[in-house]
């Protein structure tokens, strides 16, 4: 027999299938296997398997191993890494690593196995003992710890008896010792949070509407505690008792402990988790275990929606809208899209979640695309929290320089004098520096796109990331003449530095990059949260999403319209949603929640849509925009990425590159919304000159997109890296 194999080389000259023979019946298509490849062996995926070879057998090598007995990818999967392949213009090889732990690759994780120890059952207690010499004190211990205790782990009797007693026991032919396989469990201690939830009208009408619809995708706009969460667990409970499986998805690793909680709870041991930070041998059991059944729920952040389970019958996407879910790295996919092609593929049922529906996917509500399911009100009747809005511009002009505006310390004092809890987010993404005048609020835009300017600090200049026009760094304000001009944030050590001295009874937690990068720091400092052994909670975005303390009645935005102003076509729906996210951790049981929201915009439509909770007015107003500017949903935005560590090398692909497109722009110009050249926002990162070509086409193009891309991956070769982005969620 002979077998189609795809090699693990992600590069363009080896994306294509090798031909290698074979005798063991173990093989079939989805099998891991070792092959010779010129004078190395390597790892590749068998595609397929046949009688016959295009080659001649003679030139064809057989291959070497079998990896795994199980085959790595089913049916599915190997239809999925090739679609993923084709629609991000990837190697296939590149596709299949995101099926995969990577420490499977190369061998660098593999089962575990525990050796046990247990008397033999025909050995007779007293003829042991009396056996053994009267000086082997250890060895009886041994003996009479085993028959007290029974089956006992080596390393656990070797620790306490020493290893030279247990290993002249087995010598005499007294112990039985086998060899278990151990799974290595993440998160063993999260306790049992099940309790039986009565739903209420409104969650029963959401579960029959999604049972009964004849739509694929369902979206579930609820505010936040709508009760979504229970609502998703009876749709993956009817998936189970259908003998099929469920993904479940949130948009931060920060979340996963959380809902895996409640599904260990409600399914007990067929929940598995799959995310980064776990430990390689945690990650490699746990999807193990969904790829022979054993497991039949994975739950994670956006990767999870690659989880080796057959049959699916629901995936739920929580938080839909947020930006996590799109790839910022090769391959750059859209967690949506796939988890489209795999309920097609099962015939299976699709779940979108939001309190903030994306524009897009609220759209296509709209149009009768998608089941729209509505939850207005909280579980438990309790209005949303109220939320004020505090100028800064006044603040400063007293004189209160600090990150806190008189308004909220009053608010903490007495949240604090409550013993209660509070929230302190900090509105910041990415290294953007806006400019901003704290006189009255105004904030440099382009004049041809309407987005904010980034300031440069290299050439002092403000630059638009999306039409690249150059504008001089200005010195006064250009609506009031003010030359009160501020740029850039805070952070949270300041904010906690400041905090301190403000409150220095408080227990203060910070939530950051910087003190979650522990294998669980995200879950240790939550739980510490939520166990009430924090008053303050200091973080960043990963503080918004989805968390459930009762005890916080008070939430502090600071600098709510930094998001606003970042240069992004989605800049208003991301502070839509993060304001109206973060304020839904406040008052969520029976006390009343209180938000202060601190603004240098106080008069922007976006933050008084946000308070009022008024998101279909915020849609309608921003679906007019994006229809009238000719921005997604309505068009797709392609990138060509060009990068090169010599700068001259990249100049010069750029304008080949270029030139070639002119070509695609000129035979589809009525396609084309926008098409230009130039640097790209940042313009050398990680020691690599970077420039772009932007296009805004109509959507649904995708023979567009396949011209533009065969056109210009010849040039990615030697020191010159080229890449295709379609709607990518950071145009940097």
């Amino acid at each position: 027999m002979f077998a189609d194999v795809i090699v693990d080389i992600a590069h363009s000259d080896t994306d294509k299938i090798f031909e290698y023979s074979f005798e063991d019946s173990r093989i079939v298509a989805g099998s891991r296997v070792l092959v010779p490849f010129g004078k190395k062996t390597l790892e590749g995926i068998v595609v397929g398997v046949k009688e016959f070879p295009v080659l001649e057998k003679e030139k064809i090598k057989p291959v070497i191993a079998l990896l795994e007995e199980t085959p790595a990818f089913s049916e599915e999967t190997l239809a999925l890494s090739k679609y993923v392949a084709d629609t991000c213009y990837v190697s296939r090889a590149l596709s299949f690593r995101l099926f995969l732990p990577s420490e499977m690759r190369k061998g660098k994780v593999r089962e575990q196995f525990v050796s046990y120890a247990s008397l033999k059952d025909d050995e007779n207690l007293d003829e042991i003992l009396s056996s053994l010499n009267k000086t082997a004190y250890r060895q009886k211990d041994v003996i009479l710890y085993l028959c007290d205790n029974g089956k006992t782990s080596l390393s656990v009797l070797n620790e306490k008896f020493g290893v030279s007693a247990v290993k002249s026991l087995r010598e005499k032919g007294y112990l039985s010792v086998t060899e278990e396989k151990r799974l290595r469990s993440p998160y063993k201690d999260l306790g049992d949070t099940d309790k039986t939830v009565a739903l209420t009208g409104a969650q029963i009408n959401a579960v029959n509407s999604v049972r009964n619809t004849d739509k694929d995708v369902t979206l579930i706009f609820g505010v936040t505690g709508s009760g979504k969460t229970e609502i998703y667990l009876r749709l993956i409970s009817d998936a189970i008792k259908e003998n099929k499986t469920a993904i479940m998805l949130v948009p931060e690793i920060a979340l996963t402990p959380q809902m895996l909680r409640q599904l260990r709870s409600r399914f007990g041991e067929k929940a598995a988790i799959l995310h980064s930070g776990l430990s390689a041998g945690e990650r490699y059991d746990e999807w193990w275990r969904l790829r022979t059944g054993e497991a039949k729920i994975a739950i994670g952040a956006r990767s999870a929606i690659f989880a080796p389970l057959e049959n699916l019958g629901v995936v739920i996407i929580d938080e839909e809208h947020d930006g996590s879910y799109i790839s910022e790295s090769a391959p750059r996919y859209d967690t949506i899209d796939i988890a489209l092609y795999r309920a097609k593929y099962n015939h299976a049922k699709v779940i979108l979640g939001s309190a903030t529906p994306s524009v897009g996917s609220y759209l296509k509500a709209m149009n009768g695309e998608y089941n729209l399911v509505e939850l207005p009100e909280r579980i438990n009747k309790k209005p949303l929290p109220d939320i004020e809005i505090v100028d800064m511009r006044r603040e400063i002009r007293r004189g209160n320089n600090s990150p806190f505006s008189s308004a909220l310390v009053s608010e903490i004092k007495e949240c604090l004098a409550k013993k209660n809890q509070a929230i302190i987010f900090l509105n910041q993404r990415g290294y953007s520096k806006t400019v901003i005048c704290t006189e009255c609020g105004h904030v440099q835009k382009c004049s041809n796109c309407d987005v904010s300017l980034t300031y440069h600090k290299e050439d002092d200049s403000l630059l638009c990331h999306y039409c690249g026009a150059k504008y001089k760094m200005i010195t006064a304000c250009t609506e009031c003449g003010s030359r009160f001009i501020k740029y850039g944030g805070v952070g949270t050590e300041r904010v906690v530095a400041e905090l301190n001295k403000i409150f220095p009874e408080a227990r203060i937690l910070r939530m950051d990059r910087d003190t979650t990068q522990t294998k669980e720091g995200h879950f240790k400092i939550l739980s510490s949260f939520a166990a009430r052994e924090g008053d303050i909670l200091v973080g960043t975005q990963m503080v918004a999403k989805g968390h459930d303390f009762p005890y916080v009645t008070l939430v502090g935005i600071l600098d709510a319209d930094m998001s606003l102003h970042f240069s992004d076509y989605r800049s208003s729906e991301r502070t839509f949603s993060l304001i109206t996210q973060v304020s839904g951790r406040s008052g969520r049981a029976d006390m009343p929640g209180k938000v202060v929201l601190q603004t240098y915009s106080p008069d922007n439509v976006v933050l008084h849509q946000a308070i009022r909770y008024d998101y279909k007015g915020f849609y309608e107003r921003e679906i007019s925009i994006r229809k009238a500017t000719a921005f997604p949903p309505f068009t797709d935005i392609v990138r060509v990425l060009i990068q090169s560590s010599d700068d001259e090398l990249a100049i010069e692909a750029t304008k080949a590159i270029y030139g070639e497109l002119q070509r695609i722009y000129q035979n589809y110009k009525q396609n084309f919304k926008f098409f230009g050249c130039m640097k790209a926002p940042l313009k050398k990162l990680q020691g690599k000159f970077r420039y772009q070509v932007l296009m805004r086409i109509d959507v649904n193009r995708s023979d567009i997109i396949d011209d533009v891309f065969y056109t210009v991956n010849k040039y990615n070769k030697g020191n010159v890296t080229v890449y295709l982005e379609v709607n990518s969620n950071n145009l940097n």
